[in-house]
């Protein structure tokens, strides 16, 4: 085939898990084959800064900046100019897109096909995410029909691309894959597991991430004081900030909680994974999840999950009963049912542990870089 010049777009730098991607996928390419280049559009989103920095160790490839700060700080005008000069210049055979969703990027293949060269997007979305107007879709199906190939992370990313007209051979699994620490073990990460896990008579609930509308927290604080009933000593963990966080500690006071000793501020690092090894489960309560990364952080460090029957992980991450369960996200009883369920169920923390860290040891930056350069040599083949 041939050197083929491909060009990766991500949305904004504060993404560790694709750093991680990116970086694996830079190591593991022979140039030979692809001439890869990364642009990433800025640093951040507004709703991502109350979360953690931006780790730089984690793009250890070359990238291109296009915006400091947030993203959605720079107006549509500045985007859409720089999306295009940059695209102009390019002399891409493939280009990788993201944002879908966005105008400017519908710019930016309206131009990539009139210049007839070859397109791939990153699709997150199920169709369990919020609900589509009736133009947004037919825009979607639009752009779906007419690119080369798309990647997606699981079985629901899947039939949600292909219900807008993506044919089997332009699907490209990619599996997602979550931003370990660089001295990751799995020997220590048991270790620390058996020593700091919560006992079944104080059982310990875990929730890592943004506080807004979307991720059901509410329910989440009704479904703790349904288990506080039954098991005095329980303890909930909400680590996160956002928009919410008001209006949630004024729900957890009106419950008969002590906010502050729920609620715990955002944590990364060492920090946050020995809130993994101590918590009995994570729960991921979403409306609307696209997949659920912090389900695969759980995971990797031995912790069971409860996850929404919403989330895109579900098929490939909950093994009922061995990795966590599934509940009803519109059902407080069948949340708590599942919380007081884990209890009992996942006791034998040194036999669940293993079965979750088993169950990821394919779910790698590694697996996903192969995955991609797959997608790009099938695609480039076509």
């Amino acid at each position: 085939m041939g050197e083929k010049k491909v060009d990766i777009w991500h949305n904004i730098l504060w993404s560790r898990y694709k750093g991680g991607v990116f970086s694996a996928l830079h190591n593991i390419n022979d140039p030979e084959e692809f001439d890869i280049r990364f642009f990433q559009m800025a640093e951040t989103e507004g709703n991502r800064q109350t979360l953690s920095g931006i780790d730089e160790s984690y793009h250890t490839y070359p990238y291109t900046l296009l915006f400091k700060g947030a993203l959605d700080l720079v107006d549509f005008k500045t985007r859409l100019r720089e999306i295009i000069r940059v695209t102009k210049e390019s002399n891409a055979d493939l280009s990788v897109l993201s944002g879908y969703e966005k105008p400017e990027v519908w710019a930016q293949i309206a131009l990539l096909k009139w210049r007839r060269k070859k397109i791939m997007m990153f699709c997150d979305s199920t169709a369990f995410d919020r609900p589509e107007n009736f133009i947004k879709k037919m825009i979607k199906t639009i752009i779906f029909r007419s690119v080369d190939g798309v990647f997606g992370y699981g079985t629901r990313a899947r039939a949600y691309a292909m219900s807008y007209g993506v044919s089997g051979d332009h699907w490209h699994k990619r599996c997602q894959a979550a931003a370990l620490p660089h001295d990751y073990n799995t020997a220590l990460v048991l270790q620390k597991r058996l020593k700091l896990a919560a006992p079944a008579e104080a059982p310990r609930f875990l929730y890592v991430g943004r506080l807004s509308q979307e991720k059901n927290l509410g329910r989440l604080l009704e479904a703790y004081a349904i288990v506080k009933r039954a098991i005095p000593a329980a303890q909930l963990m909400i680590v996160g900030g956002g928009l919410q966080q008001a209006a949630l500690e004024k729900q957890a006071a009106e419950l008969g909680f002590d906010p502050m000793q729920i609620f715990v501020g955002s944590k990364a690092g060492q920090d946050l994974y020995d809130e993994y090894a101590k918590a009995t489960c994570f729960v991921l309560p979403s409306l609307s999840e696209p997949w659920g990364l912090v389900v695969n952080e759980a995971l990797h460090y031995g912790c069971p999950v409860i996850v929404s029957d919403r989330c895109g992980c579900v098929p490939e991450l909950v093994i009922e009963g061995e990795t966590g369960f599934v509940h009803d996200p519109y059902s407080v009883d069948d949340l708590a049912k599942k919380m007081l369920k884990a209890v009992g169920q996942f006791n034998d923390t040194s036999k669940t542990a293993l079965s979750c860290i088993t169950h990821m040891q394919n779910y790698t930056s590694e697996t996903a870089a192969i995955q991609i350069l797959d997608g790009i040599r099938a695609t480039l083949n076509r």
